[in-house]
């Protein structure tokens, strides 16, 4: 109806699949995230080295295996990257669908890997956590049903949303994994706000959200042992979060030199969850601002380009996906600053793990393709061409 009344944009018919990729495609956003990845090798070949060593592996046996990850995450993006919202959101719905049941079934077929957390799979050769491709699979199901929820005569999609949002941060707390739960309920929230809830509805989720931790700080040993140690006014230096802490110091602005760094030799996770300790000992604060930039770039670059679209699920899916994204970085870097208590998320991109990589590529992947150009996706382009 729309392209009715307004016109259409032209369309150039017949242009090549690359060709039209390319032209449609946020470029600073993909040059950001190849960026990303490629500063993750960098920094894996420090960091895992000493992991190796203590394992029995050979040197490179982690940077290896974050190569072969990396580049499956690099072409499941690029493939993503290239399908329109429908396509997106028929792989989204699906791929939501395995990866619920697969976190449904976790306390039964699940382990823990001696972390007293039951958030992996394992086959021996690998490990599968997924609740990192719930996360994207989330955020478009919950954009379709809020999306639809706008449609004349449309279903409830907000209480859905609402109801499915709850029962996954549940089942992510008893795991428990109140990283991924907080992010989870944050790009939900995001989503909420933008599909028109009231502000007083936010503020009363916020204060669920509130009793909610208050509630796991009192019964769930681990939480309160997190939070106790967030608070303690002295860090153990012996501990993750104490080396980490040490780490940033004694690398300022320029770092330690490459190579020279000695966090890496204490810190059991430090080419995951701490890998930002070993980038600020051994490249200094420069490298640490470099790759906020980039997360930055990606986000507000996504953001800017959705606020041109005019399709409801478009937008709301895209802001969820860039929020995320863009909050997971954030979560991590402050754990390893101890600006928030200690959650074990990765950072996207750049920490090993063959989940975390492959699920953030098809993130990212279905982010690029949502902020695409396309014809009728601009309103202010239409309404140029009326005014003509």
């Amino acid at each position: 109806m729309t392209e009715m009344a307004f016109g259409t944009v032209p369309v150039r018919a017949g242009e090549p699949i690359l060709p039209k990729w390319w032209r449609t495609i946020d470029k600073w956003a993909l040059g950001a995230v190849m960026m990303l990845f490629g500063l993750g090798m960098l920094l894996g070949l420090a960091a895992s080295v000493p992991l190796a060593e203590r394992n029995g592996l050979e040197p490179f046996y982690y940077v290896k295996r974050q190569a072969v990850f990396g580049t499956l995450a690099l072409v499941v993006m690029f493939a993503m990257s290239m399908l329109d919202p429908k396509q997106i959101r028929r792989i989204g719905v699906i791929g939501f669908a395995g990866a619920f049941i697969a976190v449904m079934l976790l306390p039964v077929l699940g382990t823990d890997f001696g972390k007293g957390a039951v958030r992996w799979y394992s086959f021996g050769f690998a490990s599968i956590q997924p609740s990192e491709f719930l996360k994207p699979g989330f955020v478009i199901i919950s954009a379709w049903f809020m999306a639809a929820a706008h449609e004349v005569g449309g279903p409830k999609g907000r209480l859905y949303s609402f109801l499915l949002m709850a029962i996954i941060v549940v089942a992510l707390a008893l795991q428990p994994d109140f990283g991924q739960a907080s992010l989870v309920l944050f790009a939900w929230s995001v989503m909420y706000f933008i599909s028109g809830a009231p502000i007083a509805l936010l503020t009363g989720i916020g204060a669920m959200t509130v009793a909610g931790g208050f509630f796991a700080y009192n019964f769930s040993e681990h939480f309160a042992r997190r939070i106790n140690g967030f608070l303690s006014t002295e860090v153990d230096p012996r501990t993750q979060i104490g080396y980490a802490t040490n780490a940033i110091q004694e690398g300022g602005f320029f770092g330690v030199g490459v190579g020279q760094g000695s966090v890496k030799w204490s810190l059991p996770d430090a080419h995951t969850d701490f890998i930002i300790a070993v980038a600020a000992e051994e490249y200094g604060l420069i490298l640490v601002l470099c790759i906020i930039a980039l997360y930055a770039t990606v986000v507000i670059r996504s953001l800017l380009r959705l606020m041109r679209e005019r399709d409801p699920f478009t937008r709301l899916a895209g802001a969820g996906l860039a929020c995320a994204f863009g909050v997971q970085a954030i979560i991590n870097m402050g754990v390893a600053v101890r600006l928030l208590p200690a959650k074990g998320m990765t950072l996207p991109f750049v920490s090993y793990g063959g989940s975390s990589v492959i699920a953030s590529g098809i993130a990212v992947g279905m982010l690029l393709a949502l902020t695409r150009t396309r014809p009728q996706g601009q309103i202010s382009d239409i309404l140029a061409r009326r005014g003509r």
